[in-house]
């Protein structure tokens, strides 16, 4: 078994991080003889992060936990072409105030996980637009261009995949993979940056860009990457009953946030634990031991450190104590999601399934018949039909609907 020298090739490897690296030895040589700077990249795909960027962001967390400067690479530049990994269309193309907005937004997340100062390890954050908008086109592809060859980038998955399922790859995109390698390049210049982590859908983008620093500076690069997280039953993870899981509070509350941690497949629970939280490994082994009905309160501990890393202390305990009056008292807690109706519309009459429609606990009115009909959904804990009309408010002047056991959503009467 090799060992490690390295306190960050430790970590990463026994939390579960390693997917791939371009020379694992190298590395951990390099980081054990004193501090590297790594960067993540992060398009402008949305105004929030979302849980697929989180293990990216934990790795960049633990790099700074163990001596190393980390930095956010923020795609103000690349957003602009679009990155084709994992896609079968062309994302929509957005305007700069677009990207600047969601930029903004994505960095509060960044700074629950990072601290960005100015000492030796502090985070850094770049935007790709203060190179790449200034290039000149004809320069660049003279510079770029020779090291990058047709048949090579023809057997990336990101375009491989979109031309075996025959669908349209534009020549924007295509050069997707060559501004990510020259970001590389232009880190390791600016910054002395070594080293590019993401997930395992990115190795392609990622060698490149190692590939392009040694030809062009002869600078030693490394790339490291992580698992495509899915859960026990094979799902991709990252979706809640709502639909995507946002980083951002106002986005995702930090209640539905505790809830999608405490809902983690059993078979889940330690593998998350090491990913999405800070517990120390000998604490988290304990709570491996748990058996039963016990791993409940192991999810518990999972959803409030990881709710703690995000939110905050008070906003995952307020949400935990919410959990324990829904779930264990049967009572209403008091950050429960909330929707509001005008009491005119409630006055006339809203038939259950529209209702459920509507907070958003089914998608379709077949859905929530078919949800009715299994017994699963209750107004204010009393089972309900397909026939029922709601026109009266619960006690305290508001309705509770339920779907199941675990999915509640408060209803307030307005006007």
């Amino acid at each position: 078994m090799t060992t490690y020298r390295s306190e960050l090739i430790q970590t990463l490897i026994a939390r579960g991080f390693l997917h791939q690296c371009t020379d694992l030895g190298a590395l951990d040589a390099k980081a054990a003889a004193g501090p590297i700077t790594a960067y993540v990249g992060y398009d402008a795909t949305a105004d929030s992060l979302h849980i697929g960027n989180l293990v990216s962001v934990m790795m960049l967390h633990w790099l700074q936990k163990t001596g190393h400067r980390p930095i956010t690479l923020m795609g103000g530049g690349t957003t602009k072409i679009g990155d084709p990994s994992g896609r079968d269309e062309t994302r929509v193309l957005v305007d700069d105030d677009t990207i600047r907005e969601r930029m903004a937004s994505q960095q509060t997340a960044f700074r629950r996980f990072l601290t960005y100062d100015s000492s030796a390890t502090g985070a850094i954050l770049a935007n790709n637009a203060d190179w790449l908008d200034g290039l000149q086109y004809i320069s660049f592809l003279r510079m770029v261009g020779p090291h990058f060859t047709i048949n090579r980038m023809l057997t990336m998955d990101s375009v491989k995949m979109r031309l075996e399922r025959e669908q349209p790859l534009t020549f924007l995109e295509f050069n997707y993979m060559i501004l990510q390698g020259y970001d590389f390049v232009e880190l390791n210049k600016r910054y002395g940056c070594t080293l590019q982590l993401g997930g395992s859908d990115q190795w392609g983008n990622i060698v490149q860009g190692v590939e392009l620093g040694r030809r062009i500076g002869n600078a030693e690069l490394f790339g490291f990457t992580c698992p495509l997280i899915t859960t026990s039953s094979g799902a991709k993870m990252g979706k809640s009953v709502s639909g995507a899981v946002w980083l951002n509070g106002d986005k995702f509350s930090p209640y539905d946030y505790y809830q999608f941690w405490r809902n983690t497949e059993d078979g889940d629970v330690i593998r998350f634990m090491k990913l999405f939280t800070i517990l120390p490994l000998d604490e988290i082994a304990r709570l491996e031991k748990l058996q039963g009905a016990e791993i409940n309160e192991a999810k518990k501990v999972l959803a409030l450190e990881a709710t703690t890393l995000l939110h905050g202390a008070d906003a995952a305990k307020d949400a935990a104590e919410t959990a324990r009056k829904t779930f264990e008292q049967g009572g209403i807690g008091d950050d429960l999601p909330t929707i509001e109706i005008p009491a005119s519309e409630l006055g006339a009459g809203i038939t259950a399934f529209a209702l459920f429609v509507r907070a958003g606990l089914a998608t379709s009115n077949g859905e929530a018949r078919r949800l009715i009909a299994g017994g699963g959904a209750k107004i204010n804990d009393e089972k309900c039909a397909e026939t029922t009309v709601v026109n009266a408010v619960g006690p305290d002047g508001i309705i509770k609907l339920s779907a199941g056991k675990k999915r509640h959503v408060i209803v307030k009467v307005t006007g």
